[in-house]
């Protein structure tokens, strides 16, 4: 009786050794993915419409699309909950063990044109293509000017077909081409990432409008 009593204490004690790694990798993840918000799955409300379909986000829970290096947009117009979507899955991601970077598109690029000037970009970008998932979150907010092009085409090639991007967008993928603003480079960011490319598109009104009504 004594030795299965020693058996059972040990096996208790390293389920919550596995326990405590895995909840410190979930952590390490998170922290590092350095999200927006602290957003779950759990939390999103579908009672309001804004066209979001339930269905769809539970497909995109399972986390297929990162495994299959297939990417996700997330269109609508301010304050329709286009982060806190993003930001849901990534965290997702992160407790799934996928390792996850979020981005603010316009202050990535910003510091990544700074990184060049500082003969590091390489690095930086290296750190990038390290995460299976990153989001690049309002991206084409302002139109890209000449730096940023062929930094974004960088960060596209070294993850297409292999690694997935989440883009969220006030302007829906039509009008991308425009806001990249050089044809040859919006023909080459497109084509390797519009294709077999997921959607949201949400609609309606501000959700921080609607809760400030609340």
């Amino acid at each position: 009786v004594g030795s299965e009593m020693c058996i059972r204490d040990s096996s208790m004690l390293l389920a919550r050794e596995w326990d405590w790694r895995a909840q410190a990798a979930i952590a390490r993840l998170t922290r590092n993915a350095s999200f927006r918000y602290k957003a779950y799955m759990e939390e999103i409300d579908y009672t309001v419409s804004r066209g979001l379909d339930r269905n769809q986000m539970e497909r995109l829970a399972t986390l297929d699309f990162v495994r299959q290096g297939t990417n996700l947009f997330i269109t609508g117009s301010a304050g329709t909950g286009k982060s806190f979507l993003a930001c849901a899955l990534g965290h997702e991601a992160c407790k799934r063990g996928i390792r996850t970077l979020y981005g603010n598109a316009a202050k990535l690029l910003g510091a990544l044109k700074v990184a060049k000037v500082r003969n590091c970009l390489e690095a930086e970008l290296k750190k990038i293509e390290r995460c299976q998932l990153l989001i690049l979150d309002d991206l084409f907010l302002v139109p890209l000017d000449a730096k940023e092009r062929p930094i974004l085409l960088d960060i596209i090639e070294d993850r297409h077909e292999r690694k997935s991007i989440i883009i969220t967008s006030q302007y829906p993928p039509s009008a991308w081409y425009d806001m990249v603003g050089d044809p040859t480079v919006a023909d080459a960011i497109l084509d390797r990432i519009v294709h077999s490319a997921h959607t949201i598109e949400l609609s309606g009104e501000s959700m921080r409008k609607l809760k400030a009504k609340k």
